[in-house]
């Protein structure tokens, strides 16, 4: 009976050390690199990035979806909700690539994160939202009330003041607030905020609902916005070059294949987002070019324009050479509209 027992211990042993064994080296990731042998080839790449459920990061849950069917590398983006823990996450080491507005990657990398630009995420896409009680047809008509942006490290923020300067508001006369985006919509609904400037779809949300009115579009007060860009840690470029290269081009082809296939991208992107396919399909539709995904390689001099307003308002604390914030060497020469079945 007792060698039963020590038989039943021993096989219970195995099988277990069998389980660990499998838990621990998750042979399930290399099921895409078997060859028609059954023997394993290489090893899939896969590479996490983080992302906001807005459409300037449309082209990361794209990238996702199309990789899933990819034998060599698989891009699996990671839903953030703010910036902060976003940030930290890239701090610690948790996260190496990330869509990202660029005065953060640029306070980032004065701060000595060693965070590259790679590519854009989107261009324009941004949208000025207030509550339709004020008949507010301005800025002027915004004095004394709260305003809520996304960071004060967004673009969103360096555009609203530079138009207060240029309709004559001193910065005091607004209240600014920071709120994570998808808590705009529900914040001016409630009138605990009188207007906010904001990544869609958290302005379409508002504006279907009736509870917000549009002021501005983000391209009407600067053409060709630049709000998020895709980022990645310099110790991804050392050590998984091909990675960042096969990422990057997937982006860029995600974006082209994007502004042909609006409808199409607003029905994959919506689970990404947690946001319901009409709200994103009308941010994609009404109008057309309320965000764009093309011309995604930006300039020297359309960064130190933002780099220039990060000084003045004191985002920067000292000058961050812009070329060694920018790594163009992995943008294709290249670019096609991604292949989605």
């Amino acid at each position: 009976m007792i060698y039963k027992q020590l038989f039943r211990w021993a096989v219970g042993l195995f099988l277990f050390l069998v389980l660990l064994a499998v838990l621990r080296f998750e042979p399930w990731q290399y099921l895409n690199g078997l060859g028609f042998n059954g023997l394993n080839e290489h090893a899939i790449e896969i590479l996490d990035v983080g992302f906001l459920p807005v459409t300037c990061h449309l082209t990361c849950p794209v990238t996702d979806f199309a990789s899933q069917a990819n034998i060599n590398y698989r891009y699996d983006s990671q839903r953030y909700t703010d910036f902060p823990t976003m940030v930290e996450s890239i701090k610690s080491g948790r996260l190496e690539a990330t869509f990202m507005i660029v005065p953060l990657a640029m306070k980032l990398r004065e701060q000595g994160v060693p965070v590259k630009i790679v590519y854009l995420g989107h261009r324009d896409g941004s949208t000025v939202m207030v509550r339709p009680d004020l008949n507010a047809r301005d800025l002027t008509d915004l004095r004394g009330r709260t305003f809520a942006i996304p960071s004060i490290y967004s673009n969103q923020n360096l555009v609203i003041r530079r138009l207060m300067m240029e309709q004559g508001i001193d910065p005091s006369e607004i209240n600014f607030v920071e709120l994570p985006p998808p808590d705009m919509p529900g914040a001016l609904s409630a009138k605990a905020i009188d207007a906010y400037f904001v990544g869609e779809p958290f302005a379409a949300s508002a504006e279907l609902s009736g509870s917000g009115d549009i002021l501005y579009h983000a391209k009407d007060i600067w053409p060709d916005f630049i709000s998020c860009a895709l980022v990645v840690h310099e110790r991804l470029i050392e050590q998984r070059p091909d990675v960042v290269e096969n990422l990057v081009r997937g982006i860029a082809e995600s974006g082209e294949w994007a502004e042909q296939n609006r409808l199409e991208a607003a029905k994959i992107a919506a689970p990404y987002f947690r946001q319901n396919e009409e709200i994103v399909r009308h941010v994609l539709t009404r109008p057309p070019d309320r965000v764009s995904y093309s011309m995604l390689n930006p300039t020297d001099s359309e960064l130190q324009r933002i780099h220039d307003m990060a000084i003045e308002t004191g985002i920067l604390s000292t000058p961050v050479p812009i070329s060694e914030l920018v790594d163009r060497s992995f943008i294709p020469d290249e670019i096609r509209p991604l292949q989605i079945n």
